[in-house]
């Protein structure tokens, strides 16, 4: 097989999804949707205070 195009490409992963979403209503994702965003902004703070920790502390883990 050789190389594929963009919009190929495009059209398998759109394909994909379709098929991993199934019959689940638009409107019924925010159930999924939501607590992703809400961990992934959780996981984003920790990363920004973690490393503002690290450097209050000169790279101390232990600070």
């Amino acid at each position: 097989m050789g190389k594929i195009s963009l919009s190929e490409l495009e059209q398998y992963l759109w394909d994909a999804a379709n098929i991993l979403r199934g019959p689940v209503d638009a409107s019924d994702f925010k159930a999924y949707i939501f607590p992703l965003l809400f961990f992934k902004r959780i996981s984003d703070v920790y990363d920004e205070e973690y490393r503002q920790a690290l450097d209050e502390s000169g790279g101390d883990e232990e600070y």
